[in-house]
């Protein structure tokens, strides 16, 4: 699954799922660009680890759900390496309540973090994809977007439209060469899930065939698949990584 010479950017990519998808691309060979909203604390040391490594790294700090950050990076990553062939949009956030007593705040902060980003990152790189003929777009939804899990309408209402997003653009571009797809995680063991591992872990695990909690490289190891050779006649899917979660009766 070699990357080599080719250029990726991933959102959200400083901790958790992200820092693992753009460790895998680095060692796999590609230069690697991503995007993070405030730790730059983290994206340093994750910069630092990587340089040390040998690999071609660059993190942005930015508001994923800001269109013209998006063009902007897109466009600096173009002028720096010619050009973008693997985006990976990871960037993500929960704010769960129920419905009856969720603020406006929260549901458009949940909306704009997780699907509006994936908006402005696509249609910033379909662009220069479109004139190479060649690209791989991975988008990251969550097993969420098929159950209704009480206080997670913003969430499943992103991560659902995230999947219908891929299927229609996956439709649009393939002509052009470039593969469009979705990756749903389970149960993942990041910052993210802290909250709910430290209340449920054991029950979550019996719910799980395979009895454990996934790692963010479990996730990483699907999108290396999805960005490789390997899977230039895959589109329009969305690959579940879940351990068997969702083989039961839901979440």
């Amino acid at each position: 699954m070699s990357l080599s010479g080719k250029v990726a950017l991933v959102t959200g990519g400083s901790r958790g799922i992200g820092k693992a998808i753009v460790q895998a691309l680095a060692r796999a060979g590609a230069k690697v660009a991503f995007v993070y909203h405030s730790n730059s604390t983290a994206a340093d040391a994750l910069v630092s680890e990587l340089k040390s490594e040998g690999h071609e790294i660059v993190g942005y700090q930015a508001d994923v759900s800001s269109k013209s950050d998006a063009d902007r990076i897109v466009e600096e990553i173009c002028e720096k390496w010619g050009g973008i062939y693997v985006l990976v949009n990871n960037a993500g956030i929960i704010k769960d309540g129920l419905l009856a007593t969720m603020t406006a705040e929260n549901w458009s902060a949940v909306i704009n973090t997780n699907l509006n980003s994936v908006f402005n990152y696509c249609q910033a790189v379909t662009r220069p994809m479109m004139s190479a003929r060649s690209g791989r777009i991975i988008n990251v939804s969550s097993v969420a977007a098929n159950f209704g899990n009480p206080g997670q309408s913003n969430y499943a209402a992103s991560k659902g439209g995230i999947e219908g997003f891929t299927r229609c653009l996956a439709n649009e571009v393939g002509r052009r060469g470039i593969t469009v797809n979705a990756i749903a995680p389970g149960f993942i063991s990041t910052d993210m899930t802290e909250a709910i591992r430290n209340a449920a872990e054991d029950t979550i695990k019996k719910q799980i065939p395979l009895r454990r909690l996934g790692q963010p490289e479990d996730i990483a190891a699907a999108v290396l698949y999805l960005a490789s050779e390997g899977a230039s006649y895959v589109t329009g899917n969305v690959v579940t990584v879940d351990g068997g979660l969702t083989l039961g009766a839901g979440l």
